[in-house]
């Protein structure tokens, strides 16, 4: 079957994009210009809301199992401990996945490679994009491999998965506004001769000289470290670990015995002025790039992936109408922004040196933030911001209606009962109805005859603490979220909201 997509790039997003089509049936070529996955860690944490998304295309289990949960963090002047803050029930309740995962970016792209291959699909190592034109019906790209002539060939879309300086967005001339940290930082994954007992704890160090994370990675002895660069060493050029290792050795009390992988760089923070134009999309850091602050990064890179696949497969097998692509930048470019506005508080108040950084480190880290973590409330709504189970889509034209506390473009809530919970469904990534009680023969007679999955869940009082309305319906979209809510099983309404959005896969 002749490829209908174009990926260009195959990092964590790229390849999730790959994951997610190759779920829906629909064909694609794949293209990277490295030769294979990176070499170093990178991003690390995996929150909550990838990991459900991952669980819909079977990835999930593999990714936990060589991952480590992040269950404590320890707070410190790099002199004293000054408060811990426990992760172990962080989101119990809230998502199959409670945690914060640590899982290094290289491994993960390692094993999304890897189950690919079991599926039959072959990234193109070593393969670049040339140029690219969309002609109105289709996308002509030009590839370039070493030492091959170059290739054209023609896409009905093309997606930039490309990274930040993204080719793609570059040809279409998208404006990339936003700024740049004017501190330089520092990022090196070492070895140590000291195990760490505790390898799902992270400690964060701030004082006066600005801040440090450092956090087991892959194992008991490898280390992740993050920090400021001191300012006697801006102006220097190509730093190594050694340089700044007696700083790195005084906050964290740790020698390395062998250094990994080590890098300098610069923090942005930049939204790109659209994510997508006609037959072409980007997607990740080609659209969005980040602070380290929460781990958003590549989760939201991800995160876009989802969104885009769906819609991608429904139009391409002619289940929906083209029209319904341009919800991906509508639903994905405001939480973008949201996301940079909020991370980028949080960065700066960390490592500002100046009157809010000094009351951050002095006066709410030891002694406003423990008790804070203490509240149930402090704790769940942290969760939900932190893991992107909070992301709602509730102002896109696909998303309608409301019945109980769960309304139209809202992630659906997670509930399990004995034996079951409401989101093993969703591993068929498709449409599905829901309904937390007992569904109408007109429903049942009326998804039937539409062929979409209709689940019943014996109505439970602890259903209604999650958000949901006995005997209500929730037409839930492939990604998890929910398209329709209506309190009294409105068939005309289902079908009305089919007719308008063109979904042909379910007119009868």
């Amino acid at each position: 079957m002749k490829p209908q997509i174009l990926i260009v790039g195959a990092g964590p997003t790229g390849l999730a994009l790959a994951h997610s089509l190759a779920t829906q049936g629909v064909p694609f070529r794949i293209i990277e210009k490295n030769s294979g996955t990176g070499k170093a860690s990178r991003a690390l944490a995996v929150h909550a809301r990838i990991l459900e998304h991952y669980q819909q295309l079977g990835l999930s289990e593999r990714l936990v199992s060589r991952g480590q949960p992040i269950l404590s963090l320890d707070l410190s002047d790099g002199k004293e401990v000054k408060a811990n803050l426990k992760f172990n029930d962080f989101g119990k309740g809230l998502s199959p996945f409670p945690f914060i995962l640590s899982l290094p970016q290289d491994e993960q792209e390692e094993m999304l490679v890897d189950e690919l291959k079991k599926i039959g699909v072959e990234i193109e190592w070593g393969t670049e994009l040339s140029s690219f034109v969309d002609i109105g019906d289709s996308v002509t790209a030009v590839l370039k491999k070493e030492e091959l002539p170059e290739e054209s060939a023609d896409f009905k879309y093309l997606c930039g998965c490309d990274g930040a300086s993204s080719m793609v967005r570059k040809g279409m001339e998208f404006e990339f506004p936003g700024g740049t940290y004017e501190q330089l930082f520092f990022v090196a994954d070492v070895e140590t001769e000291k195990l760490e007992e505790r390898m799902e704890k992270m400690d964060m160090y701030m004082d006066d000289d600005g801040f440090m994370l450092y956090m087991s990675v892959r194992n008991a002895r490898t280390k992740r470290i993050l920090g400021v660069v001191p300012e006697e060493f801006n102006d220097q050029k190509d730093i190594e670990y050694r340089h700044i290792s007696e700083y790195i050795e005084d906050k964290i009390r740790v020698k390395a015995s062998i250094v990994n992988w080590f890098s300098t760089y610069r923090v942005h923070n930049r939204v790109s002025e659209h994510f997508s134009k006609g037959r072409i999309f980007i997607l990740g850091d080609a659209g969005h790039l980040h602070s380290p602050a929460g781990g958003q990064g590549m989760n939201t890179g991800i995160g876009d992936a989802i969104n885009l696949s769906w819609k991608l497969a429904a139009v391409c097998q002619g289940k929906a109408a083209p029209s319904l692509l341009d919800t991906y930048e509508l639903e994905r470019i405001g939480f973008a922004k949201k996301l940079i506005a909020t991370t980028d508080k949080a960065f700066q108040t960390i490592i500002n040196q100046h009157l809010r950084g000094t009351l951050l480190r002095k006066v709410v880290v030891p002694h406003i933030l423990p008790s804070m973590f203490k509240l149930a409330f402090v704790k769940k709504n942290g969760f939900k911001i932190l893991s992107q189970i909070h992301i709602n889509y509730r102002d896109s034209p696909i998303s309608k209606g409301k019945a109980g506390k769960v309304y139209g473009g809202m992630r659906l809530p997670w509930i399990q009962t004995a034996g079951r919970d409401n989101f093993t469904p969703l591993r068929s990534v498709d449409w599905q109805i829901h309904v937390y009680g007992k569904a109408s023969k007109e429903l049942i007679d009326f998804a039937r005859s539409h062929s979409f999955e209709l689940h019943e869940f014996a109505w439970e009082p602890a259903m209604q603490k999650s958000g949901f309305h006995q005997n209500a319906l929730y037409f839930i979209r492939p990604d998890g979220h929910v398209a329709l809510a209506n309190k009294t099983q409105d068939v005309g309404l289902l079908k009305g909201y089919i007719d308008e959005f063109e979904f042909a896969a379910f007119r009868a």
